[in-house]
């Protein structure tokens, strides 16, 4: 690896890693998969230079989004000054995974975890070439969320990335790869999605393709009305839309009634809305379905403030420390207590 790269990476990513100390870290193995990340490179029908991120996941072979390739006919992988073909690709255009292939590269493949483990408030880190940094850059995060889709998790992280860093990869805290950061909605308050590592096993089995580049829509491209509804919620919530986000997820409960990010978002609206017994039910069958969801006991000792039921406000502390200890400070300035609630 050419010498002043592996410099500059080594103090960027050693720089993060002692920030990060708050977390119980492998550092050796996030040490490894930083080393694993890689940018995808290409000239432009206008002779401007299109880049993305990817990912090593086997001999020769970096998993990217496909989008990062509709822009190239001559793409290729380049790590510091080091360069490599690429001479094959196998598409998933729907689910925006691509496999490349290139030729005499090196790179340690990372290891791979699962989406399907994930829980709320779960540390995650995004690694990648956001802005076209050549050497990649990272960003500590939480699990906000995840939606079932196709065998695999669809991952809502507050890990941040930027133009440049479709394609990296997003990491648990062992430093496996559990998902592929993809797309985000815009503006200050951004939702970040990365695709489950889960699809990269349908992908390995798809034909060989040696055209570029690589064209086709993805999921999240859809128009609105057309997107899964887990995605459709962004918006609204983005923009304050309440009445909007109870008409969706009012559709999701309905299609998927055992959906418990559903009913949160349900509970969400309702509450925003000032229905606050509806808000109430919805957040209980949110539990009810998922029992770790702190989001929704979160919401539900609002309410319990709301109505001064001290006893209720003191059950829900119990069961949040139970679940996430690191979420009490959060709950203790929701409600009104000090260090505790009593």
């Amino acid at each position: 690896m050419y010498p002043l790269f592996k410099f500059i990476s080594l103090v960027l990513v050693s720089i993060f890693l002692c920030s990060a100390n708050a977390w119980s870290l492998n550092k050796d193995q996030l040490m490894s998969s930083f080393f694993s990340v890689v940018m995808i490179r290409g000239y432009n029908d206008a002779g401007g230079l299109a880049y993305g991120s990817g990912v090593v996941v086997g001999d020769n072979q970096v998993i990217t989004n496909c989008h990062v390739l509709r822009k190239t006919k001559q793409p290729w992988v380049s790590q510091g000054e080091e360069t490599y073909s690429v001479t094959a690709v196998k598409a998933d255009h729907w689910h925006d995974l691509c496999l490349v292939t290139t030729f005499g590269m090196a790179t340690k493949p990372v290891l791979i975890g699962k989406s399907t483990d994930l829980k709320k408030g779960q540390g995650v880190i995004a690694i990648g070439h956001s802005n076209g940094a050549p050497a990649p850059l990272t960003s500590a995060g939480v699990v906000k969320s995840t939606y079932d889709l196709d065998q695999g998790k669809i991952i809502l992280s507050t890990a941040q990335f930027r133009m440049g860093a479709s394609g990296s990869g997003l990491f648990d805290t062992e430093g496996r790869l559990i998902g592929i950061n993809t797309f985000k909605t815009s503006g200050r308050n951004s939702f970040y999605y990365a695709l489950p590592i889960e699809w990269l096993n349908a992908l390995k089995n798809k034909p060989n393709e040696t055209t570029f580049p690589v064209v086709g829509k993805a999921l999240w491209e859809e128009e609105e009305d057309k997107k899964p509804l887990f995605l459709q919620i962004a918006i609204p919530t983005i923009k304050e839309d309440w009445k909007k986000l109870l008409d969706i997820s009012l559709e999701w409960t309905k299609k998927e009634n055992n959906n418990a990010e559903a009913w949160f978002e349900l509970g969400l609206a309702n509450e925003r809305l000032k229905d606050l017994n509806a808000a109430e039910t919805a957040y209980r069958r949110s539990i009810m379905l998922d029992d770790q969801n702190t989001d929704a006991l979160l919401r539900l000792g609002f309410i319990a403030k709301s109505k001064d039921d001290k006893k209720e406000i003191k059950a829900i502390q119990e069961k949040i420390s139970k679940i996430n200890p690191d979420l009490l400070e959060d709950y203790y300035k929701l409600v009104g207590c000090s260090k505790t609630c009593e």
